[in-house]
């Protein structure tokens, strides 16, 4: 069935244009709300609401706020939260479901609405469907009685939960005295808890990305721009440098010659130190079609192996929770530590990098080089409108490179789940021929696209 709100991670698109209007979000907190308060209660309906620090995040925290309270729903407002942070305090506060107003490593002008059930987890197709259905009803179906409108309260304590929440995912006695740790916190969600974090952990912490004006969210600087990070850990000569994204559910680590260490690496850390205090769950890792080959093959010379999913954190964590991973994510640095959060969470996911380095007394540089990346390429071809890869010409184009690559390499051509664009990655050993087989399908959507509507 097709989908008239929600995407591949929630409802998004550019700020006061449909369907990121106030509009939209009142009836998308009416629908939610009445789909989470037809449920049996000892208490009355709850939902709780974090929002990143764009400026239409406002304008939408308000609408939502509006349309819960008018179907029943007491409303528990976050302020400036980290993804993670909210779905943590859904479960904390035993609200019956948690939002989040974020457009995660998009421009401020963007924005979007992520919704999460009561365990913390984002919802199911099946549930995200049955709301755009309420959606398109008459409202007026759907308010609560006079007697029952809901009231609004805002959680004072929501940043010193989080705060130790995150430190309690590390060992009682672990410290990081010592360390010189430089944070960017892309003037987004996380500005306010993670460098709290790191200092009450003992770190010598130097921050940028903190002060947020409602426009600045991403502009250079975060994990989708670590240029300022990897200026400012050669500056101070810090030990790590951490970069999260807009609302702090992915991380980007530079290690302290300046160097990106991206996801697939962290994940190989992490899944190594699990494995050997004999941690890790179901005997491998969870990652995403455009993870590394790299990482796959690093991971079979331990004996573990590397679960695919399609792109997108919902998938990755959906097949954790199915068949028991402990450990998965995303090449872009989404990583998800099931024993610890239902979604991905950039300074956890720091704070067990850290740990390692601590303990094993070696540079974040020796402990980041867990293998030797594949030579992977990706490109991206935006197109107005029709499906290109359909085209007759394009999937010639697929079928020679896949013959050309053979069993020595990967292809992946996939439409963009948020944005009018192809994506064409392709990874091996030769990177003459990768490099080639993801030119000749770019030329192929680009002949597609150019072509008269």
């Amino acid at each position: 069935m097709a989908r008239r709100y929600f995407g591949t991670d929630g409802i998004r698109g550019r700020a006061n244009k449909h369907p990121m209007t106030s509009e939209v979000a009142l009836k998308v907190g009416m629908a939610a709300g009445k789909v989470f308060t037809n449920v049996t209660h000892t208490h009355r309906p709850r939902v709780v609401i974090g929002k990143d620090t764009r400026l239409s995040g406002y304008m939408l925290e308000a609408a939502l706020m509006s349309g819960f309270t008018s179907v029943g729903m007491d409303v528990f407002l976050l302020g400036p939260m980290p993804t993670p942070a909210v779905a943590m305090l859904t479960r904390s506060l035993r609200a019956d479901l948690g939002v989040m107003i974020s457009a995660s490593h998009n421009r401020f002008d963007d924005n979007g609405i992520k919704l999460f059930d009561p365990d913390g987890y984002k919802l199911s197709d099946k549930v995200e469907l049955h709301i755009e259905d309420l959606i398109e009803q008459d409202s007026a179906n759907l308010l609560a009685g006079a007697e029952e409108i809901g009231r609004a309260t805002r959680v004072e304590s929501a940043q010193e939960r989080y705060v130790e929440y995150a430190k309690r995912t590390l060992p009682r006695n672990l410290r990081f005295d010592g360390l010189r740790i430089v944070v960017d916190c892309a003037n987004g969600a996380g500005y306010r808890v993670a460098p709290e974090v790191l200092w009450e952990l003992g770190a010598e912490v130097i921050k940028i990305g903190v002060e947020p004006n409602g426009r600045n969210i991403n502009l250079k600087c975060g994990s989708t721009s670590p240029d300022a990070l990897i200026d400012k850990v050669h500056e101070v000569r810090a030990d790590i440098g951490i970069a999260l994204d807009g609302d702090a559910d992915r991380v980007v680590i530079v290690d302290e010659k300046g160097q990106i260490v991206d996801g697939d690496q962290l994940m190989a850390v992490i899944a190594a130190s699990w494995h050997r205090r004999g941690r890790l769950a179901a005997g491998g890792i969870v990652a995403t079609v455009m993870s590394n080959l790299g990482l796959e093959r690093h991971l079979q010379d331990m004996g573990l192996s590397l679960a695919r999913t399609p792109v997108g954190d919902r998938y990755v964590v959906e097949h954790m929770r199915k068949h028991g991973y402990n450990v998965g994510g995303e090449q872009s640095g989404h990583i998800v530590l099931s024993d610890f959060t239902t979604t991905g969470d950039g300074l956890v996911s720091a704070l067990q990098v850290l740990a390692v380095a601590v303990a094993s007394e070696r540079p974040v540089s020796e402990v980041c080089s867990c293998f030797t990346p594949v030579p992977q390429i990706l490109k991206n071809v935006r197109y107005a409108d029709g499906r290109p890869l359909d085209d007759g010409g394009v999937k010639k184009a697929i079928k020679a490179a896949q013959t050309k690559l053979g069993n020595a390499g990967r292809l992946v051509i996939r439409p963009s789940g948020t944005e009018p664009v192809i994506r064409v990655m392709a990874e091996g050993d030769d990177l003459g021929i990768v490099n080639g087989v993801v030119d000749d399908i770019c030329e192929a959507v680009k002949s597609v696209a150019a072509r008269p509507a």
